[in-house]
């Protein structure tokens, strides 16, 4: 029996497959060829949902900031546990893990894929920075947290991390520990917490 798939069930499917060979062989080492011989589908079905592989691309990385900003909504929404580590947890969410995601970021830094790091950085920012805002207004409420600009600090920190961390392989681990808790250690000042109620938590990231 033919099974029909919706438009949206076929391109998950196809990014599924982009994914797994992207992570397996290379961005540049998989074609559109190893995609469709994968899945099994005709030339024309892929090219119905997707014109390129740059596009496969483009939808991967739309895909992947999607599910990091519906990660980190579902950790703030969940108040069962403390501040900090749901602080924490939205900075984990929206980290790249290996495989395919270090393959895709790793394209996102060539020249030619520009634009669409600067789109993947702007959906984060835009996503996100509510998000910690809202938990740094929390932290106010409940007196972990003391600043008087709880969105422009949210706003600091996700664009001053995209910048300062989004490209940093040629830093030694000693230089990137040292950046991490200079980091750190202003985040804590500028949203009035604890010194050191954050370095044990985030300093892993780095």
């Amino acid at each position: 029996m033919r099974i029909v798939k919706t438009a949206q069930e076929r391109k998950n499917e196809i990014l599924d497959a982009a994914e797994e060979l992207f992570a397996a062989k290379g961005y540049d080492n998989a074609s559109t060829n190893d995609i469709i011989a994968k899945i099994g589908i005709a030339r024309g079905t892929l090219y119905h949902h997707f014109g390129s592989k740059e596009e496969i691309l483009d939808a991967l990385v739309e895909r992947m900031t999607r599910e990091g900003i519906d990660r980190a909504k579902t950790i703030v929404r969940d108040d069962r546990y403390p501040i900090l580590e749901r602080l924490t947890g939205i900075l984990s969410s929206i980290s790249v893990k290996g495989g395919a995601g270090k393959e895709i970021m790793e394209q996102m830094h060539k020249p030619h894929n520009a634009l669409l790091h600067q789109k993947m950085q702007e959906r984060l920012i835009n996503g996100v920075v509510p998000l910690i805002a809202q938990l740094i207004a929390e932290g106010n409420e409940s007196g972990i947290f003391e600043t008087k600009y709880p969105e422009e600090a949210a706003e600091m920190i996700m664009i001053y991390g995209n910048i300062a961390f989004d490209d940093n392989e040629n830093l030694t681990p000693k230089q990137k520990q040292k950046k991490g808790k200079a980091y750190i250690y202003n985040i804590e000042k500028m949203i009035g917490a604890k010194a050191g109620s954050l370095e044990k938590s985030l300093l892993r990231f780095f």
